[in-house]
């Protein structure tokens, strides 16, 4: 079992960070751990209980997909997922730090199954890492980018 925290203070209020977030078709354009992502169910009002389709790039040009179910949310400050067929969990929790500064903590435990893949688990496993820290800092950029997305969250 591999487990990989990260942890970034970014220029943001918690409340445009998880407005973005929430929005599953500009992934793509700010998370290069992200190619693609399908709501296959919406959840709840908090969205308790969403499940969704990720299409993530792995080394050598190759692609992956999860089925992410999410839980736990505590709207506007974060929540809990499990990817249904590898076993990988994990977390996101924004943490307000002022105003327009937002600690954000992304938590990832994984662990391959499949025998043969457990040899390259290490060189996967610091791809995908590389790849959802790239992913975190690209929502604060793409945020400083497009400053008329919910100006109303604005601190």
């Amino acid at each position: 079992m591999r487990e990989h925290e990260f942890t970034i203070e970014l220029p943001e209020a918690a409340p445009r960070l998880w407005a973005l977030f929430q929005r599953y078709d500009l992934w793509k354009e700010y998370a290069p751990a992200v190619l693609d992502v399908e709501i296959v169910w919406p959840g709840d009002a908090d969205g308790n209980g969403l499940l969704r389709k990720v299409i993530y790039p792995l080394p050598f040009g190759r692609r992956g997909e999860s089925f992410e179910l999410v839980k736990n949310v505590q709207p506007g400050r974060g929540y809990d997922y499990v990817m249904l067929r590898s076993g990988l969990s994990g977390s996101v929790a924004l943490e307000p730090q002022g105003p327009n500064r937002t600690r954000l903590r992304f938590r990832e435990r994984f662990h391959m199954r499949t025998p043969v893949l457990r040899w390259f688990e290490g060189s996967i496993y610091r791809f995908i890492n590389k790849k959802n820290e790239e992913s975190m800092r690209g929502a604060a950029a793409w945020l400083a980018e497009h400053r008329e997305f919910r100006p109303d969250l604005v601190d």
